[in-house]
This record gives C-alpha cells, sequence and structure tokens, in this order.
C-alpha cells in the first residue's frame, strides 16, 4: 500500500508537518530591482509585530535583496517613516 504525499503524512522525525511549499524571492518573480526606502507600507512586509527584521528563511527573500531590504528599513527608520521600535506595528 503506497503512502499518501500530503501535509499530514511530511512529517520530520515524526514531530511536526513539514510544509511542502516553495519558497521564492519576490523580488526577483516580480522582476524588482530597487528596494524603495520611501514606501513604508511595503517594508512592513518585511518586519514582524515588534519592528524587527524577518530572517530570509521566513520570508523567502535571496541574500542579495535581504540585504537592501535591511539597508531600506535602516534608511526608513532615521528619516522617521518607520519606528525603530513598537509594541503593536500591525
Amino acid at each position: 500500500m503506497a503512502t499518501q504525499n500530503n501535509r499530514n503524512n511530511n512529517r520530520d522525525n515524526g514531530n511536526k508537518p513539514v510544509d511542502t511549499r516553495n519558497k521564492y524571492c519576490r523580488f526577483k518573480k516580480n522582476g524588482i530591482k530597487y528596494v524603495d526606502y520611501k514606501d513604508p507600507n511595503f517594508l512592513l512586509k518585511f518586519v514582524n509585530e515588534q519592528g524587527r527584521l524577518l530572517p530570509r528563511r521566513i520570508t523567502g527573500t535571496s541574500l542579495k535583496f535581504q540585504r537592501k531590504v535591511a539597508q531600506a528599513v535602516a534608511k526608513a527608520r532615521h528619516l522617521a517613516l518607520m519606528p525603530y521600535v513598537t509594541d503593536a506595528l500591525k
């Protein structure tokens, strides 16, 4: 009897189900070459509720664009477009 290949049967060490979705860099997929620091609404997608940057393993962003996102968030914070720290950002 063949095992079904669904989310419940894909388990890592029998503990948690493994997510089988592929990660992708949204910048490469959409052809974005410049991360605009003047657009805080877009940058908020890469920041968690406390205002910290989300890691690449969560967002799927490539290394090149993760560095650009970090630099853009730093510029936006310096110009007071985004807060450094907050209790409830989203």
